[in-house]
C-alpha cells in the first residue's frame, strides 16, 4: 500500500464533513480525501470545492459510490446508525479498509455479520471508539495495567450527556427516536461501555438496567408552551431548553456570540444570526422538547457483572451541565487503591492506600485535546499508521472483533430496560 492513503469518504454530516474530514489537512502526507457522497448535494459542493474533489469523484449517496470500482485505500463511513451495516458488507467485498462510525448497528445479527465479512475479506474494520485514544484515558489505561491500584474490583461511571446536547440530537436530532436510530444506551454509550471494557480488561457476564424518558414529553410541557420555541412561546424565558437561547444568544453555543462550529452548523449549512433564525421556524431544531417524536431515554442506570465476580455501574443522565473539555468521570476501586477521574477538569486523582493522593494534571500529558478531548485525531492517525505500516491493531485501536462487545453490553442494557431491569446474560448474545 502506498504511504499516503486514499480516503472515499461516505456521509457529510457533522462527524464526516467537520470532524474527519479535515484531518486530510492535519495529515497530508497520510491522507488524501479522493472520493465524496451524500444526499445533501450541498454539502457535497461544499466539501468538493475545500478538498479539491472532482465532479466525477462525488456520489448522491454512499450506495452509489460503493457500486463503482474500488475508489481509495479506505472507505470512512460516516452516515446513520442504520445504514452502516448494509454499506459497510459492499464496501468490504469491494477491498476497502473502513473506519466505521459508531454504533455499528442496533441490530444484533448486523453486528455478528459484519465481524464475519471482515474476517472473510481480510479487511480492517476500526470503528470510531474514539476515548480509547484520549491522553485522559491512555494515561488511566497505564495506572491500571501497571498494578497501581491492584486488581479492579468496582467502577462507578457517569456520562453527563448536558441538558442543550440531549434536547439539540437525542430530542430534536437526528437520534430522538430509537424506530429509526438506535437506542440511546447503544449511541451516546457504546463509547463508555468500550471503554470501561478496556479500562479494566474484564469481560461482561450479565447486564441489567433501568430508565425512561422522565421529562421531553408532551404530558410535561409547561402550561403556555408553543409547538415550535420561535412561535410566541409564553414559557421561552423560563425554559433552559430554548432553541433560540441554545442555537443564537447563549454565549458559549450561540452563533450571535461568534459561534459557527457545532452545534450551529448542524442547524445550517453556513451559521449566521439570520441562517440560523430562519432553520429554528421551519426546521426540526426549532422544535419544543416537549413536542417531538422522540423515545429515546434522559436517564439510564446500567449494571454490568463481570465473569470474575467485579462489577460496573455507569449512569448516563441529561440533565447535567455541559462542558466542551469533557463530561465524563469514573471512580475505579482497586484492592490497593482506587482513581478518581474527571474528563472535564482533566484530572485523575490516584489514592493508593496507605499513601498520600497523588493529582495529575492530564493538560501536563499533550497538547490536543480537541475532539473528544483529543481522541478524534489520535485515532485517525494510528488507522493511518496501522495501514501505511501494514501492521495489526495496537493497544488502543479498536478492532470490530472488540468493538461489539460493547454493543452487546449496550443491546443487552436496553433490553433489560424495555423488560423492568431483567437480568441478561451475555452469552446469549455471543455466537
Amino acid at each position: 500500500m502506498s504511504k499516503r492513503i486514499k480516503v472515499a469518504l461516505a456521509g457529510l454530516g457533522s462527524r464526516g464533513k467537520d470532524t474527519y474530514a479535515p484531518t486530510a489537512k492535519l495529515f497530508p502526507e497520510k491522507m488524501e480525501i479522493v472520493a465524496i457522497a451524500d444526499i445533501d448535494p450541498e454539502k457535497v459542493k461544499a466539501v468538493a470545492a475545500e478538498y479539491q474533489i472532482p465532479e466525477e469523484m462525488c456520489f448522491q449517496s454512499a450506495e452509489e459510490m460503493i457500486a463503482r470500482e474500488k475508489l481509495a485505500d479506505v472507505m470512512f463511513i460516516t452516515t446513520q446508525d442504520r445504514q452502516h451495516v448494509g454499506q459497510a458488507i459492499p464496501a468490504l467485498r469491494k477491498g476497502y479498509h473502513l473506519l466505521l462510525e459508531k454504533p455499528i448497528s442496533p441490530d444484533l445479527d448486523e453486528c455478528r455479520e459484519i465481524v464475519k465479512v471482515a474476517q472473510e475479506c481480510d479487511r480492517k474494520v476500526i470503528v470510531c471508539h474514539v476515548l480509547r485514544y484520549t491522553p485522559f484515558y491512555t494515561k488511566i489505561k497505564g495506572l491500571i495495567d501497571e498494578g497501581t491500584i491492584g486488581e479492579i474490583v468496582s467502577v462507578n461511571s457517569v456520562e453527563n450527556v448536558g441538558y442543550w446536547h440531549q434536547a439539540h440530537s437525542f430530542v430534536r436530532g437526528n437520534w430522538r427516536n430509537s424506530n429509526t436510530t438506535s437506542p440511546m444506551i447503544l449511541q451516546k454509550c457504546c463509547h463508555d461501555m468500550d471503554i470501561l471494557l478496556w479500562l479494566t480488561g474484564k469481560t461482561c457476564k450479565s447486564v441489567s438496567s433501568f430508565g425512561n424518558t422522565y421529562l421531553f414529553r408532551e404530558d410535561k410541557a409547561p402550561e403556555g408552551a408553543a409547538h415550535r420555541c420561535m412561535d410566541g412561546c409564553k414559557v421561552k424565558d423560563q425554559c433552559p431548553y430554548d432553541a433560540e437561547k441554545i442555537y443564537i444568544t447563549d454565549p458559549v453555543t450561540g452563533v450571535q456570540n461568534g459561534n459557527t462550529d457545532w452545534p450551529v452548523n448542524v442547524v445550517a449549512l453556513h451559521p449566521t444570526v439570520e441562517s440560523v433564525r430562519e432553520a429554528l421556524q421551519t426546521g426540526p431544531y426549532g422544535r419544543c422538547v416537549y413536542h417531538c417524536d422522540n423515545n429515546v431515554v434522559d436517564h439510564q442506570v446500567v449494571n454490568l457483572n463481570m465473569t470474575d465476580g467485579s462489577t460496573i455501574s455507569h449512569t448516563m443522565c441529561a440533565f447535567t451541565a455541559y462542558t466542551a473539555a469533557g463530561n465524563r468521570y469514573a471512580k475505579i476501586m482497586g484492592t490497593l487503591g482506587e482513581i478518581i477521574a474527571d474528563m472535564g477538569e482533566n484530572t485523575i486523582q490516584v489514592n493508593v492506600f496507605g499513601k498520600e493522593p497523588e493529582v495529575i494534571d492530564v493538560r501536563t500529558l499533550a497538547t490536543d485535546f480537541s475532539g473528544h478531548g483529543g481522541g478524534d485525531n489520535r485515532m485517525i492517525e494510528e488507522f493511518l499508521d496501522m495501514l501505511i505500516n501494514e501492521s495489526g491493531p495496537t493497544k488502543s485501536t479498536t478492532s470490530v472483533e472488540q468493538s461489539v462487545e460493547s454493543h452487546y453490553c449496550a443491546l443487552a442494557a436496553e433490553e433489560s430496560r424495555l423488560n423492568g431491569g431483567a437480568v441478561i446474560e451475555l452469552d446469549t448474545y455471543r455466537r
